[in-house]
């Protein structure tokens, strides 16, 4: 599929400074990748300047929130390279979203060719510092304008990128949310969609009043066992043994998880894909079973857990960092940044464009 590039994207990014403070998801790259559909039809890919979208108020994303989105990285490489981290995944699960929300599925080859254009253009803004990264948002949204409550007939996928660190830095401590839900049995907690991350807002608003980090949401249907953070998988160490919940319905399958797992089970660890029962986990912490905690996702890679809280006081974990936490961020980091072997054919090379030739 060809892509059209905008006369102005060289010269937005040679007047590009990068901050030296980057933080997350804050410094937005100046460039961006369009496309969009109407009646199924796709037009061909852009590559634009960076800046706001032209939406009519009336357009049903507005209203009814058909739109869904996707986090991804490109990792500055050992040799000097940049790639990509298993986009292939990402594109499978950004068309498992739009399906759910009525929404016509990006072709994998249109999607491929977002993020490895955008990627290609920004090289130069992709950190050199381990753990940091050019974090990848792709996202779909529905543009037709009427109040209609129905699927939109036109739609807009864009690609924007941010020179990043990582999301959340250090031991997090959690709160146990047993009162509301994120997402509802038959939902789209397996989706990656705006409206589980609102969801999810008013919890985390009055845990931060109560000195807390993140929710740890519990399933809707039963309210006992553990689902995940509001965008974070989570996993836990007992006795020497990997612990995290099964995928149900209401998680959403992180693509780090799963390598995670895989990992895992390549450097000898028992990995067990469960219910797992939120008093039951809490008696394991308290007892020391429990040895350690730690969430996973695109944008924290692993984060450790230190507490788990809730209305009955504060649980500690006795190792934060722990070492399964911190063996597995090393090992995935060192696939990702290309000072280990490839083994698992994840990483995708991206040709670098020298902007200095456009």
């Amino acid at each position: 599929m060809s892509i059209d590039i905008h006369p102005a994207v060289a010269s937005c990014l040679r007047g590009f400074e990068v901050p030296e403070r980057l933080g997350f998801g804050s410094v937005m790259a100046p460039v961006m990748f369009r496309a969009r559909c109407q009646d199924g039809c796709w037009s061909t890919g852009e590559l634009v300047p960076y800046g706001p979208l032209a939406l009519d108020p009336a357009a049903k994303v507005l209203h009814y929130a058909q739109s869904c989105f996707e986090g991804m990285k490109a990792y500055r490489t050992r040799d000097g390279g940049v790639s990509l981290f298993r986009p292939e995944r990402n594109a499978a699960r950004m068309a498992h979203s739009a399906e759910r929300l009525c929404m016509p599925p990006v072709p994998e080859t249109l999607f491929m060719d977002g993020v490895r254009t955008v990627t290609a253009y920004c090289a130069n803004l992709v950190p050199a510092s381990s753990g940091e990264s050019l974090y990848l948002r792709p996202f779909l949204l529905g543009t037709q304008p009427d109040l209609s409550v129905s699927a939109s007939a036109s739609y807009e996928f864009y690609v924007i990128a941010s020179p990043s660190e990582v999301y959340h830095a250090g031991n997090m401590r959690l709160w146990m949310e047993r009162e509301d839900s994120r997402a509802a049995v038959g939902g789209t907690g397996d989706s990656k969609v705006g409206g589980n991350y609102a969801a999810s807002l008013l919890s985390i608003a009055r845990l931060k009043e109560r000195g807390y980090d993140q929710s740890l949401w519990l399933n809707p249907g039963n309210r006992r066992t553990v689902d995940e953070l509001s965008g974070m998988n989570f996993f836990a160490v007992i006795d020497g043994e990997l612990h995290t919940p099964a995928l149900n319905g209401s998680i959403l399958e992180g693509v780090t998880r799963d390598s995670l797992i895989t990992l895992a089970r390549e450097l000898g660890y028992t990995v067990h894909e469960r219910d797992i029962d939120i008093d039951e986990l809490l008696a394991r912490v308290r007892d020391g079973s429990c040895s350690e905690a730690f969430a996973c996702g695109t944008a924290a890679i692993v984060s450790p857990i230190s507490v788990l809280g809730d209305d009955s006081g504060e649980s500690p974990l006795s190792s934060a960092p722990g070492s399964v936490a911190a063996c597995l961020r090393e090992t995935l980091l060192d696939i990702q940044e290309g000072r280990a072997e490839d083994r698992f054919g994840w990483m995708r090379p991206v040709e670098v464009v020298d902007i200095n030739d456009q």
